[in-house]
């Protein structure tokens, strides 16, 4: 049984669009990683691809688009709740959830090829997760040590 793949006018531009969004969303998923998160190198451009798809099925300026963002919105809302971890008064992983948002804007960026948009949430996604990373630590050290303090 063959299969008849109808190839339409775009899809090399939308099949291009899919592999943007998911070379935009790497970077960050492999730093998540590189630093043993859980979720990392899959997840990130998998959100990202996802996103991009679902709005490349929608006609541009629809009123569907709206609710495709919508759904978009939310679900990926619910997969960043996931790893969202509370332990002994302590909250992990809010900025593992806040980036997997963001690759699902990346990709819905890149989806309606405003390209500039995807590559600059991206790069300040890299930024916040490793350039604030010693500034957050420090910040940690010093609320531990008041609370310490506060003990005593």
């Amino acid at each position: 049984m063959a299969i008849a793949i109808k190839w339409q006018q775009g899809t090399a531009s939308e099949v291009l669009r899919l592999a943007l969004a998911y070379l935009f969303a790497l970077p960050v998923g492999w730093y998540r990683e590189k630093e043993a998160h859980g979720i990392g190198v899959r997840t990130f451009p998998l959100v990202s691809m996802a996103s991009c798809g679902y709005l490349l099925l929608v006609v541009n300026g629809s009123a569907d688009q709206s609710r495709v963002i919508q759904g978009l919105v939310a679900g990926i809302g619910f997969i960043g709740g996931g790893a969202i971890l509370k332990a002994e008064g302590n909250v992990h992983g809010t900025a593992t959830a806040a980036s997997i948002w963001n690759t699902g804007v990346v990709g819905a960026a890149v989806a309606q090829e405003r390209y500039w948009l995807a590559g600059t949430l991206a790069c300040l996604n890299l930024v916040a997760l490793r350039v604030l990373l010693p500034l957050k630590q420090r910040l940690d050290a010093r609320a531990r040590e008041r609370r310490r303090d506060e003990d005593l």
